[in-house]
């Protein structure tokens, strides 16, 4: 990987943040976009804006064409089997929601159970709290080794003959820690159970083969991964997607529809409701063209050598803590931390002054943050753009911030 190329092709990157060179360090919470995907975008909205599936015009066809060439892209980058199993949604957290309110609602029962962890984004938590209320069902969770880590051990005892649906992470959005998936999915489906899996943070930085996962399900976002906000995709194995209803009704979805009753289209499209995020879903394409030219497997080398490096650099720092696997383990490029009597969020905002940009908050993970005994963490998130240069600059705004509070306390 050239850095220097790289970061050339982020437009965003170039400028100042208060008379500084941005440190961008928040690509958990949304990646930047390269100059590609940002053309291909413009490019479809000045040259062949059309709606989809409907039209017989020449920028209806062109239009189709693409949004359902980013569909083929989409199940290359995953692996799947087929593309009636890539459904385009708004994000991770609407695929989720969909698997909920059409899998769950319709094979949940009273007594059943539902397994999630501690680790999980509010996005893999809340949809499972609503259908147990509503289902009557059980929610159990894996419990989280010091840290911040599973054991499969844990998995197999959690789990058990009354489990419907485990739905867990790939990655934690704190922690960093790599969920062992296709180790959970032998479990699951040992039990009878059905595997969910939240690849938010993982499909941008992970080579993902979701047939040597066996997961049945898995969600993902494209903004995330360089690609615009409000697109994500939702793959479901075959078998599941042919038996579950739809969960949006209107346009688009439908087959044949008479005064008293509907027909639904076929896989994918009786799940797209609507007019479908078409820009999204060739910018979506563009994205995945992108980071395949530089290797996933490279993406993700890149990464582990920047948090590695960042974890040497912030323990150097005295009173700093950082929560999830430790160095060497397998994490990925996702740094969460405190300092010492200062608030994450006046780290944030010093580290601001210093044009850096992290996260600091909850990060949508309450449950997880009550078990780390905290109320919030400043986060750093690394991807392929990054340098150790930048991790420098991290440690130093942290040094100036430390000394900050020091003085005024």
């Amino acid at each position: 990987m050239d850095i220097s190329t790289i970061r050339n092709q982020f437009p965003i990157l170039s400028q100042q943040i208060n008379g500084h060179p941005l440190v961008y360090l928040d690509s958990a919470a949304t990646a930047q976009k390269p100059k590609s995907v940002i053309n291909t975008i413009t490019e479809y909205y000045t040259g062949y804006n059309a709606n989809v599936h409907r039209g017989v015009h020449t920028l209806g066809s062109r239009a189709t064409d693409a949004y359902e060439m980013a569909r083929e892209k989409v199940q290359q980058f995953i692996n799947a089997r087929s593309t009636e199993e890539i459904i385009f949604t708004r994000g991770t957290t609407t695929a989720i929601n969909i698997v909920a309110h059409s899998y769950g609602r319709a094979n949940v029962k009273e007594g059943d159970e539902i397994v999630l962890t501690q680790m999980e984004h509010h996005s893999n938590l809340i949809p499972w709290q609503q259908i147990a209320k509503s289902n009557g069902a059980t929610l159990k969770y894996i419990p989280l080794q010091p840290d911040g880590t599973l054991s499969l051990e844990d998995v197999a005892q959690t789990v058990t003959e009354r489990t419907k649906i485990v739905a867990i992470t790939h990655i934690s959005n704190v922690l960093g820690t790599i969920n062992p998936i296709k180790q959970i999915a032998r479990i699951v489906h040992e039990k009878g159970a059905v595997l969910v899996v939240d690849g938010a943070q993982s499909a941008p930085h992970l080579k993902i083969d979701v047939q040597n996962l066996d997961c049945d399900f898995f969600a993902f976002s494209g903004h995330k991964m360089c690609a615009p906000t409000g697109i994500g995709v939702l793959y479901g194995k075959k078998q599941w997607l042919e038996k579950m209803e739809p969960v949006e009704f209107g346009g688009e979805m439908i087959d044949f529809v008479g005064l008293y009753d509907s027909t639904w289209k076929e896989l994918p499209w009786k799940f797209e409701g609507g007019t479908p995020i078409i820009a999204g879903a060739i910018g979506l394409h563009s994205a995945i063209e992108y980071l395949e030219e530089i290797g996933m497997e490279n993406i993700e080398k890149h990464e582990t050598m920047l948090v590695d490096y960042a974890m040497d650099r912030l323990m150097e720092i005295d009173g700093i803590t950082i929560y999830g696997p430790k160095k060497g383990s397998q994490r990925s490029g996702v740094l969460s931390f405190n300092i010492e009597e200062v608030h994450p969020h006046d780290v944030a905002t010093v580290l601001d002054t210093e044009g850096i940009a992290v996260r600091a908050g909850h990060h949508c993970a309450q449950p997880l943050m009550k078990w780390l005994n905290v109320t919030a963490t400043a986060r750093a998130s690394f991807y392929l753009y990054n340098t150790k240069d930048e991790i420098d600059r991290l440690a130093e705004g942290l040094v100036k911030a430390k000394e900050f509070f020091a003085d005024v306390f």
